[in-house]
């Protein structure tokens, strides 16, 4: 098998864009009402980020409508909420800042990309005004906006990933506790490690 290596052996393939383009000219260097509107109604958002080594990662991140708070138009600010603890974004910021974010409402096909550089913070006004139910998040990360686009729908209309009748029938895929009872070779049944994660679940959403 032969890899592309070079830029110039991939634009043999694609089409360099014109300056004149629309895929060039909607990238905006700050957020402008319609991007400020679909974070507003953005309950995810998936995280790229990487650390100083090169190597990625992507962190989904989901709440409630409007989670991610728009604090002016060049920053955007997400809330950490309890997880795993494995801390793959926040660790990776502290080493290289650079960080990628593509929000999502559902039903729609279109989403916003927006690229910037991250700080972790745990401002105690900010992380009053972020939280939900009077709990706090453990950590915020500030977003400084380089570039906000909207991006087009094909991958989305190719997936047909909102139509329900094209989904599988969730009895038929296997839950995470018996993933994890295979993977892990762990004694426990899937049916206790499932209902030790729906307790997890309950408890630590917040």
């Amino acid at each position: 098998m032969e890899f592309i290596t070079t830029r110039d052996e991939l634009r043999t393939i694609y089409k360099t864009p014109r300056p004149t383009d629309g895929s060039i000219r909607k990238e905006l260097r700050a957020l402008d009402g319609h991007c400020r509107s679909f974070i507003g109604k953005s309950p995810f958002v998936l995280i790229g980020s990487s650390d100083g080594a090169g190597n990625a990662d992507v962190t989904p991140k989901g709440d409630r409508p409007g989670f991610a708070a728009v604090l002016d138009e060049r920053t955007i600010a997400i809330p950490d909420r309890p997880g795993n603890n494995r801390l793959d974004t926040l660790e990776n910021i502290l080493l290289n800042p650079s960080i990628g974010l593509l929000f999502l409402i559902p039903g729609m096909n279109e989403t916003l990309r927006v690229n910037g550089d991250a700080r972790i913070t745990v401002d105690a006004g900010l992380r009053e005004r972020l939280a939900v139910d009077g709990k706090e998040p453990q950590s915020i990360v500030v977003v400084s906006v380089k570039a906000a686009y909207m991006h087009c729908a094909k991958a989305f209309m190719r997936s047909d990933l909102w139509k329900p009748e094209t989904w599988y029938d969730r009895a038929t895929l296997p839950t995470l506790g018996q993933i994890l009872r295979d993977q892990l070779a762990v004694a426990d049944t899937a049916e206790a490690t499932d209902r030790w994660l729906d307790e997890e679940y309950k408890h630590t959403m917040w």
